[in-house]
């Protein structure tokens, strides 16, 4: 009878661990881990013919490399019982994949915000200049540079002569060079 429990226990085996059971397991895990991250060795027991400034140099350095490993990369939360108020320290620390993930915006290091400023700046005063411009001048201007047109086509669709299309360009050109102080 005594096989038949033994061999019945043996079988018989607990039920697994729900997925509550397993976080509180990791996060005790987790705790004990912290907990001893925390303490500094006592270098007075492992040095005990070191000095003073030897010691203390080396709980200086200790407690800069945790801070460096554990502090910087944690966020936290903070209760003053006087006030009675919670305080969020966020980490000072933060990596790609949590920056992507929330979508943060980068800036791009291939333009300069300079030129790009100045470029903006050029566009304004050109535009102002081309308000300067007669309707005819205004029209040559427009179908040569913002429509893209040859001095050919612009030369068959005003039924005008190429080298006077030309000129007329170089002409308005010359202007607008004026009017923008170059």
């Amino acid at each position: 009878m005594k096989k038949s429990l033994q061999s019945s226990q043996i079988r018989c085996r607990a039920p697994p661990f729900s997925d509550v059971d397993a976080a509180n397991q990791k996060s005790e895990k987790e705790e004990i881990q912290m907990a001893t991250m925390k303490r500094i060795p006592n270098y007075r027991k492992m040095y005990p013919t070191a000095s003073e400034e030897v010691i203390e140099v080396l709980r200086q350095g200790e407690r800069r490399l945790r801070y460096l490993e554990y502090d910087i990369k944690v966020e936290r939360f903070v209760l003053d019982e006087t006030k009675q108020v919670a305080f969020f320290i966020p980490s000072r620390e933060d990596s790609l994949e949590r920056l992507i993930e929330a979508e943060e915006q980068f800036v791009d290091e291939e333009i300069d915000v300079e030129d790009e400023a100045i470029n903006k700046v050029l566009i304004q005063k050109l535009r102002e200049s081309l308000k300067c411009l007669d309707s005819e001048e205004f029209d040559l201007i427009n179908a040569l540079f913002f429509q893209g047109k040859t001095v050919r086509q612009s030369s068959t669709d005003s039924s005008v002569p190429v080298m006077t299309i030309q000129d007329r360009k170089v002409r308005v050109l010359k202007k607008l060079k004026k009017i923008l102080g170059n």
